[in-house]
């Protein structure tokens, strides 16, 4: 059974996994032109503003999940197509960015501050950077698994013409139901935390090298 100190970990975690990925979409769509993001409150850091919580408890039950869908207007793009692409790549590459600095946070404290790591204090930030690498890897590679609407399908669908993209991106009935399916199957779960795993181990062979560890 899981203690409250893990548990306290563990939401902080998805607190800055989700909220950042989120966020991430919400300001790559503002750069592009949608205006909308500064009235909708998306473009915030706050967590109220970002968590799904079906898609929460999804991650504590399956261990994916999603935030609330950042709803944006491609009319104000200039390239309406390649402009959603950018918006939805945005939050999986939030996420490994996210990972990558709480990698790098771990070893600097774990390699130069070997006194505060062995305190409770430092010990608990420790260990918070290593969930939220581990937590924030997984959601980035989830969503870019390419079925509506996870953030996959908007860039790997780029190359078909503009109405069917979109009628794609937008999803249907039955691609829903495929995504419900796949995700309850846990025939993901495996390749997923293969790939996790080999990115957690790709940041902290860097981290190590750029910090001499």
């Amino acid at each position: 059974m899981l203690s409250i100190r893990s548990l306290l970990i563990r939401l902080i975690a998805l607190l800055l996994a989700f909220t950042l990925h989120e966020f991430a979409h919400a300001l790559a769509s503002y750069l592009l032109g949608d205006r909308s993001m500064a009235t909708n409150r998306r473009l915030t850091i706050n967590p109220l503003a970002h968590i799904d919580w079906m898609g929460l408890l999804c991650l504590f039950a399956f261990g994916f999940g999603w935030g609330k869908p950042v709803t944006v207007d491609p009319r104000y793009y200039k390239d309406p197509k390649s402009g959603m692409v950018w918006t939805a790549f945005a939050g999986p590459l939030m996420n490994f960015i996210l990972a990558f600095v709480c990698v790098f946070v771990y070893y600097v404290i774990v390699g130069y501050l070997p006194g505060f790591y062995f305190n409770s204090i430092g010990n608990f930030i420790t260990d918070v950077c290593a969930q939220t690498a581990y937590l924030s890897i997984g959601l980035g590679i989830f969503n870019c698994i390419p079925i509506p609407p996870l953030d996959g399908s908007k860039v790997l669908f780029s190359f078909l013409d503009d109405d069917k993209y979109f009628r794609i991106i937008q999803g249907t009935p039955f691609l829903s139901i495929v995504f419900i399916v796949i995700l309850m199957s846990g025939i993901i779960s495996n390749p997923i935390l293969h790939l996790e795993g080999n990115m957690v181990s790709l940041f902290s062979n860097i981290c190590r090298t750029i910090l001499r560890l």
